[in-house]
């Protein structure tokens, strides 16, 4: 698994700029919580070559999966959740993660762990409430 700041990160694909270069399709690591964005470590290799020579041949767009061939199995089986899960699931699964290492820092008496995690958990109640809010309303996703 993937973590950062202590969520596990959902596995997807993105756009990534490498200086004016546009990348497409990157198989990526995202943080529910705090927003950060990595490639996802067995493409990370390709896709720095690929950046590279996109941008050496003044390339604005390149598709990542016309370049590189990868498997989805293999890249999100490490992933607790993926993109294509509904967005509820997704924000469950991570608060019940999050409690869990909280009884675990409890139990360490780590306090400054403790309080990272209940600020991580009131991030994801929001976004919890969010999509509530948004499911009441029938707003789309």
């Amino acid at each position: 698994m993937s973590f950062c700041c202590g969520a596990s990160m959902i596995g997807t694909k993105g756009t990534l700029k490498h200086y004016r270069t546009r990348i497409h399709n990157v198989p990526i690591l995202f943080c529910p919580v705090c927003h950060r964005v990595e490639v996802h470590y067995l493409v990370e290799n390709e896709y720095e070559i690929l950046a590279e020579y996109a941008h050496g041949d003044g390339a604005s767009e390149v598709d990542f999966h016309d370049y590189v061939d990868e498997s989805d199995k293999e890249l999100h089986e490490n992933c607790v959740n993926n993109e294509d899960e509904d967005p509820m699931q997704v924000v469950q699964s991570q608060i019940d993660m999050a409690l869990d290492l909280l009884s675990f820092s409890k139990q360490l008496k780590d306090t400054e762990w403790e309080q990272q995690l209940k600020r991580r958990l009131g991030v994801l109640a929001q976004r919890k409430q969010k999509l509530k809010s948004k499911r009441m309303t029938g707003g789309a996703f």
